[in-house]
């Protein structure tokens, strides 16, 4: 890959970006919203060749993270493309995004398919032969970019730890390996020969509450700083050390864990109907942002509580920091919104209105899309629009941390229900998520962030700014990038990155069960 993009690929590349229209809720100025209406949007040639230049800018950037010999993506970089200087560590997610944009790239021109062909099988031949916990086909959460091998220290290099399987991190993975089985036909022998040794049994706890939990994770070998359980779910191999949490909220994205064990028939459709939409509306529960508000439903023989905060005339169920990520960044894959339009189908489009109303309307920031980042002030960090979130420690949307506390009616009074918000800090890759529902509002946004804020390099949007100070973080994080080309694949690529996630049986296996639910989401 040359280090700059002639015109002549500037132009193929832009042609390929032509979209003959997206179906998106219409949004009237910065708060006005009709839920039933639905507008065809149609791009113009400027909105294609702004988006085409966003796109081989960030693949330049993801190019930069990649290490030539292994294939393998580093977790991030710094400002310079040309010179990039690796973090020296990289996961199954971080790999599994590099797999996807690789796809968008080629479906948008920006490289070849021989080229695609050779950095997926580059890639998915590096991982078939890495160090991984056998007997569930799964890979640990940190290996080294340049060498394939297992990390033992962590990511900052200060302490020894013990390599941990993660569910999410693997799940992530499986979702790339999908992907590329179907867009990269010539893969596909060697991306199942990954896949179909993955077993997601290992997680699904079915003890954990009626219909079962998937587990966080688990070690191969019992680490020395915490308590874990042993065991084994699936009964396959020697027991492993379960670490003492599982992913008990729906609106995650940790859901993922799920969809990939439902798609490949290794987890009960039960598991989905047991995470909470909302906590209960109990006084036990006022440890949370706010009362929810609901109703009971039962599915598949289980009592599920349909309850939804409220936000701004909105009622949604609420993630668990109001960030852009774990709500819609499992919409990537499975089209969440079309197979459930009683649920996903009304929550998506009003999560995004909850955060262009807060970066506009209510904190008055001028800008929008919060989603955990690097901080501009160094390191990383969570942001989020705190009221559509349940922690009660809150993803601020701001560098000063300002935290919402609407109270918990009836139990315990708010202690900052009409926050005044400071230094909003906003994370493009959010923006980019919420294309596929707002697709006008999140280019402005995106053109404003790029010309007015300057928080764009030659590789793309930097991973976040802080829109008073300016403050930017002149950084690119492989997962982050890795979801604005997803995001450009499906608005772009008539649903690039979903089509090809979504084969006959994948559907067959997830939509009736998601389709099957109504939340209580709506305008009030």
């Amino acid at each position: 890959m040359t280090a700059f993009i002639s015109r002549r690929t500037l132009l193929a590349s832009t042609g390929a970006l032509a979209l003959t229209g997206v179906e998106s809720p219409a949004f009237g100025g910065t708060s006005a919203y009709t839920q039933s209406s639905k507008d065809r949007w149609v791009p113009s040639p400027a909105d294609r060749a702004t988006v085409g230049r966003w796109a081989r800018d960030t693949w330049r950037s993801i190019v930069a993270m990649t290490d030539e010999k292994t294939g393998l993506p580093a977790d991030n970089i710094g400002e310079s493309v040309t010179n990039p200087v690796r973090s020296n560590y990289t996961s199954p997610t971080n790999i599994g995004g590099y797999l996807w944009s690789t796809v968008v790239a080629r479906h948008l021109g920006i490289i070849s398919p021989q080229e695609s062909l050779r950095r997926v099988t580059q890639t998915l031949t590096t991982m078939k032969n890495a160090v991984h916990h056998v007997p569930s086909g799964m890979y640990f959460n940190w290996y080294d970019e340049a060498t394939g091998e297992v990390r033992h220290v962590d990511p900052d290099g200060t302490r020894p730890i013990t390599p941990f399987v993660s569910s999410v991190d693997n799940a992530w993975f499986a979702c790339a390996l999908m992907v590329v089985r179907n867009a990269e036909p010539r893969a596909r022998v060697l991306a199942d020969s990954i896949l179909d040794r993955m077993n997601f049994k290992f997680y699904y706890n079915p003890a954990a509450r009626p219909g079962g939990l998937m587990r966080g994770g688990f070690f191969e070998t019992p680490p020395p700083d915490e308590e874990t359980d042993k065991g084994n779910h699936a009964g396959v191999g020697p027991d492993v050390y379960y670490r003492k949490f599982h992913y008990d909220t729906c609106n995650t994205e940790a859901r993922i864990a799920g969809y990939i064990g439902f798609a490949l028939n290794q987890v009960p459709h039960t598991q989905y109907f047991a995470t909470y939409r909302t906590f209960p509306d109990t006084c036990d529960w006022s440890w949370v942002e706010q009362k929810p508000k609901g109703v009971h439903r039962t599915y598949l023989g289980l009592d599920v509580f349909e309850g939804t905060y409220e936000y701004r005339g909105m009622r949604l169920v609420p993630s668990w920091g109001g960030d852009m990520f774990e709500s819609l960044m499992p919409d990537l894959f499975v089209p969440e919104a079309t197979w459930a339009p009683r649920s996903w189908g009304l929550n998506h489009p009003l999560t995004v209105r909850a955060q262009i109303e807060h970066g506009l309307d209510d904190a008055k920031y001028g800008y929008w899309g919060f989603s955990p980042a690097s901080n501009p002030k160094g390191g990383y960090s969570v942001y989020g629009v705190e009221p559509i979130g349940m922690d009660p420690g809150g993803y601020p949307s701001d560098l000063e941390g300002t935290n919402y506390d609407g109270g918990f009616e009836g139990c315990r009074e708010g202690t900052n229900p009409n926050p005044t918000y400071g230094d909003g800090v906003v994370t493009p890759h959010a923006a980019f998520l919420a294309m596929s529902y707002a697709p006008r509002q999140a280019i402005d946004n995106l053109r404003k962030i790029e010309t007015s804020l300057h928080a764009y390099g030659a590789g793309g949007f930097f991973d976040s700014v802080a829109v008073k100070s300016g403050l930017i973080a002149r950084r690119y994080l492989s997962l982050d990038q890795a979801m604005v080309m997803g995001a450009i694949g499906n608005v772009f690529g008539n649903d690039l990155i979903r089509r090809s996630f979504a084969s006959r049986t994948v559907e067959q296996r997830i939509r009736p069960l998601i389709a099957m639910e109504q939340f209580g989401s709506g305008l009030v």
